[in-house]
């Protein structure tokens, strides 16, 4: 039981990153996004479990050993490369005037990797209000920005049949 408490002390940063992570990933999900509620779910909780990985690699080989340290930024450069490779799969080109798609969605899943490295950090306020600030940012700003921009939204022009992004 000793060998669990480590392990158990880690947790609630995994299932707090599933919970926001999984409120980002409905928001998308409602409206159809090729990102959607599984995969936002992938993105937080990895981002979340490297940064723990990252923690608890140091606390079990590094005690006392002053080579072994806990290398934050580079953790957080290698999640950040992986969501950035996943966010250029999900932008593509529509044809029509070159018009990119997916930046919406390539940046919820990089706002839903920060939200998971929060959680990876024990930073559950932080991450809480910046998920609250996201779904604001998507939903209904999303839905006032077309109408302060005066630009018709897809679902408008119907160029796309997936929903908004």
């Amino acid at each position: 039981m000793d060998s669990l408490l480590p392990e158990l002390r880690l947790l609630p940063g995994v299932l707090a990153a599933y919970v926001l992570s999984g409120l980002i990933g409905w928001e998308r999900e409602r409206h159809r996004h090729s990102a959607g509620l599984r995969t936002h779910i992938l993105v937080g909780v990895s981002a979340a479990l490297f940064v723990l990985l990252g923690e608890a690699i140091v606390d079990r080989f590094g005690a006392g050993v002053p080579q072994v340290r806990f290398d934050l930024i580079g953790i957080l450069g290698a999640v950040v490369s992986g969501v950035s490779f996943l966010g250029a799969g999900a932008i593509f080109s529509s044809g029509r005037g070159g018009q990119a798609r997916g930046l919406t969605t390539a940046a919820s899943l990089l706002a839903t990797a920060a939200v998971g490295v929060a959680c990876g950090l024990h930073l559950y306020l932080l991450a809480s209000c910046a998920t609250l600030l996201f779904l604001f940012t998507l939903w209904p700003l999303g839905r006032l920005a077309p109408h302060l921009t005066g630009r018709r939204s897809p679902d408008e022009v119907g160029e796309e049949k997936g929903g908004r992004d």
